[in-house]
């Protein structure tokens, strides 16, 4: 099917920035070559990426980054928290021109010890219904998507998506502020998601959540944390999970299963392709190797067996839809109840643009009839 004519303007301003940043790596390679060369090398090469796929953030949007009374950062960090903020004055004005804001929902802050890692925020949505059931509502811990280096439960695409599909689906989501990488590699969210499950079961009485009715659901690298946050449960005790909802999941981080057909149809070469995708790994993973473990590839674990039922989201346009089509296999290979939709014409952020895309209603409402399979 043919790319949604919403996405057109939007792609021509992405090929750029895409382009722009293999061009820039280049320059910096050049330039540490160059013996003459006077200090670092340029910062436009780093592989920033991850920008919520359809458009680079304008350059407008940057504030520059405060050090006072905080150590002095070197060129990378600053690189990365000019593109995180950046990343965050995108996330808001997309919600202001082609999202939805959420209803007003009753949330609570919570703080979740991770033995041997930094804490973990907490923010429980709740949908206070009129007449709550006595054992409580369905509850679903949820990771935000940025390819393991932008994004927090804070950014208002991420904030109104949960609201609306609390108060449509009638559950209570717990979203996982996890750390990002690269300050917090591998496998950190993992331990960190691992203990927010741990303490949602236990803490599920005093939240109003029915802990017999508890899911994971997640986007993208967060989809890749829920997945692998099924595998670590089953393995360490097995909590009783009754569903996974993951959108447009990676779960395979050697890249062994990317579906390069989509980004060729946008016109986006196979090399820069290539390149933005691996250097999320690259961010992720203290070491290459690692891509081969099943807590940072679900996709290659020697078994799915025993895993909760799935739900699998993908895109069209998207070279993670292969992601998507494998685990869905492996998943039913395993004996385990899993179906994989794809979206013909859109592309990898295809929810974000709820006021102004049809297919991304529809998404919406799809995951809230899946979310609302906790209820049966």
């Amino acid at each position: 099917m043919d790319l949604d004519p919403f996405f057109e303007e939007r792609l021509r301003v992405h090929r750029k920035y895409l382009f722009d940043q293999a061009l820039g790596s280049v320059r910096s390679r050049l330039s540490a070559l160059w013996p003459f060369a006077k200090g670092p090398a340029a910062m436009t090469g780093m592989g920033g990426g991850a920008t919520p796929a359809s458009a680079a953030p304008p350059q407008d949007a940057v504030a520059p980054a405060s050090t006072e009374s905080k150590p002095a950062l070197g060129p990378h960090a600053r690189a990365r928290a000019r593109h995180r903020q950046a990343a965050l004055a995108w996330d808001r004005r997309e919600l202001h021109k082609v999202g939805l804001a959420g209803p007003r929902i009753r949330t609570t802050e919570h703080v979740v010890e991770v033995p041997g890692h930094p804490d973990v925020r907490v923010r429980v949505y709740h949908p206070d219904p009129d007449d709550p059931p006595a054992q409580g509502v369905p509850g679903v811990l949820s990771f935000f998507g940025g390819a393991f280096r932008i994004g927090g439960i804070g950014y208002p695409t991420t904030d109104a998506a949960n609201r609306r599909r609390v108060h449509d689906a009638g559950v209570a989501i717990a979203a996982v502020d996890y750390a990002l990488a690269p300050e917090h590699p591998y496998p950190v969210a993992i331990e960190q998601a691992h203990a927010a499950l741990e303490w949602l079961f236990e803490s599920a009485g005093e939240l109003g959540i029915d802990a017999r009715r508890i899911g994971v659901a997640g986007t993208s690298a967060g989809a890749n944390l829920a997945a692998a946050v099924t595998l670590v449960n089953r393995d360490r005790g097995g909590r009783p999970l009754r569903l996974q909802v993951l959108e447009v999941p990676v779960v395979d981080l050697t890249g062994g299963h990317l579906d390069l057909r989509a980004t060729r149809a946008l016109g986006i070469p196979r090399f820069i392709a290539l390149r933005e995708l691996r250097s999320v790994a690259r961010t992720y993973l203290a070491d290459p190797r690692q891509g081969r473990e099943p807590y940072a590839s679900p996709l290659l674990a020697d078994s799915h067996e025993g895993l909760p039922p799935a739900v699998i989201l993908t895109a069209e346009y998207d070279p993670l839809r292969g992601d998507g089509d494998a685990y869905g296999a492996a998943l039913r290979r395993a004996g385990v109840d899993a179906s994989v939709v794809r979206y013909q014409g859109v592309t990898h952020d295809t929810p974000i643009f709820s006021s102004a895309l049809p297919a991304a209603r529809r998404w919406h409402d799809d995951v809230v009839a899946a979310l609302r399979r906790l209820h049966a």
